[in-house]
């Protein structure tokens, strides 16, 4: 999202929810080493596991959530040790006040760089949808923006699909004003980039998106562009939006191909997964959520009256299946619990999962606790992993166990934060069975923020 921030009294800034508890920013950047270990962590866990956050420059109170300085936290695993804890802001022209709107249009090099970060060709990249990537050195040190050797000219999702058999990296450019939606491919080395201008597409708030083995899956939910906000980010809820499911053939001209199917109002942020299944069909799946529920988080995002208790409000589960012979799309809540940040193991990216893996809020008014959630697509059945009170996991990751034959054979890994010792400890758990006692722990040398997205990096992908 957009960078620009402005300073506040303190008592505004306490007002503002993704300010406070789990969410607070740490004030500085530091490295410690030789953490310790509880447990054994598995030879496979070799690498790094590095998670991105909005974190403010203290004194800064940004309109919006979303607006919050990229903040990266990285934690070195190797040889059954924890070798390292670091943090660094990405350094980013906005950090140090740079205006994203210019009189010259959005100067895409000044991102909050905040919402994920990946690894593609080598390179590690942190994210934010409305401008360019920003390369980081492996000790998490800023290089500078990414722009495939001046091929990219747009922004970029903070939801790239890398295919789990090509290499590829798919990736979309979505903005209010035409062309609204551009998809590009970028080759497994990262240097080769091929993009392609998506029809049909309006000014919908476009945030993830999902991949088949033939199609790209775009949705435009009921949130699209609407100058008159004043958070700093011109998106809200509108009735007179279509919500829709692009399907886009894979492939050079697939664009000129794709078709949009209206489905229930509603706003998804964040999908599992897409596949084809045995019929042809197109099913995807991920968290959904309704007119009130959107407008109850987006007030906890900006800081606004009558919002949740949580910056999730009443997201559920939902699959929908889009039937390209008929036309004809299902839909349907597949779960009860308010969950959001779905991931599954990405080796089944674009291919039939059986297991997915989301973290549980309490409910609208603050009631319950925060819980790992593990589904099991064939049996039905569902596996929490309760945290306790004033104990928030983040986003799971999963790593695969090195011998693994099994989808679910590995580990997730989390960061859960605790405000009841203002501490934080990383968790790896057994993937087969959220019951087990964890595998490992490390105890960081802080708090860490409670964060958006973040991705393992194995040290051969560096």
């Amino acid at each position: 999202m957009t960078a620009a921030t402005s300073s506040t009294s303190s008592s505004t800034a306490a007002a503002k929810p993704y300010l406070t508890g789990h969410y607070t920013p740490v004030a500085d950047e530091i490295t410690a080493t030789d953490l310790t270990v509880e447990g054994t962590l598995p030879p496979e866990l070799t690498g790094r596991l590095i998670r991105n956050s909005h974190n403010p420059k203290p004194g800064i109170t940004p309109t919006h959530w979303f607006k919050g300085s990229g903040m990266v936290h990285g934690i070195r695993l190797r040889d059954g040790r924890a070798e390292w804890y670091r943090n660094r802001w990405v350094h980013t022209p906005a950090l140090d006040g740079a205006p994203y709107m210019t009189e010259h249009g959005p100067d895409l090099t000044a991102s909050t760089a905040g919402t994920h970060v990946i690894e593609h060709g080598g390179r590690l990249l942190a994210l934010c949808e409305s401008a360019l990537p920003f390369e980081l050195t492996p000790d998490l040190e800023t290089v500078g923006a990414f722009d495939w050797n001046g091929k990219l000219t747009s922004a970029m999702t903070a939801h790239p699909k890398e295919d789990p058999t090509t290499g590829e990296l798919h990736f979309f450019a979505s903005s209010p004003f035409p062309p609204f939606l551009v998809h590009h491919v970028s080759s497994p080395d990262g240097t080769v980039l091929r993009s392609q201008e998506v029809p049909g597409a309006t000014a919908a708030l476009k945030h993830d998106f999902a991949l088949t083995e033939r199609h790209v899956v775009f949705l435009e939910g009921s949130v699209t562009f609407d100058p008159s906000d004043r958070s700093g980010i011109p998106y809200a809820w509108s009735d007179a939006q279509p919500t829709r499911i692009g399907v886009m053939p894979r492939g050079e001209g697939g664009a000129r191909r794709v078709r949009w199917f209206d489905v229930a109002p509603g706003y998804a942020m964040h999908l599992a997964n897409a596949y084809e299944d045995s019929l042809g069909r197109i099913v995807i799946e991920g968290p959904a959520v309704g007119r009130d529920g959107w407008q109850r988080s987006w007030n906890w995002w900006i800081g606004a009256p009558d919002r949740g208790a949580e910056p999730n409000s009443g997201s559920r589960a939902t699959r929908w299946t889009v039937d390209l012979v008929t036309g004809r799309v299902a839909q349907e809540d597949t779960d009860d619990l308010t969950v959001e940040f779905p991931t599954i193991n990405d080796a089944f990216t674009g291919r039939e999962h059986r297991y997915q893996y989301a973290l549980s809020f309490p409910d609208d008014l603050g009631i319950g606790t925060h819980a790992l959630v593990k589904y099991d697509r064939t049996t039905g059945a569902r596996q929490t992993k309760p945290f306790g009170t004033g104990r928030l996991p983040s986003e799971a990751v999963f790593v695969p166990a090195g011998t693994a034959t099994e989808e679910d054979g590995g580990y997730l890994l989390t960061v859960v934060s605790d405000l009841n010792s203002d501490s934080s400890r990383l968790l790896v758990l057994d993937a087969s069975d959220l019951d087990l006692p964890p595998v490992a722990t490390v105890h960081l040398p802080r708090r860490v923020p409670a964060m958006i997205h973040g991705s393992w990096i194995p040290d051969a992908a560096l």
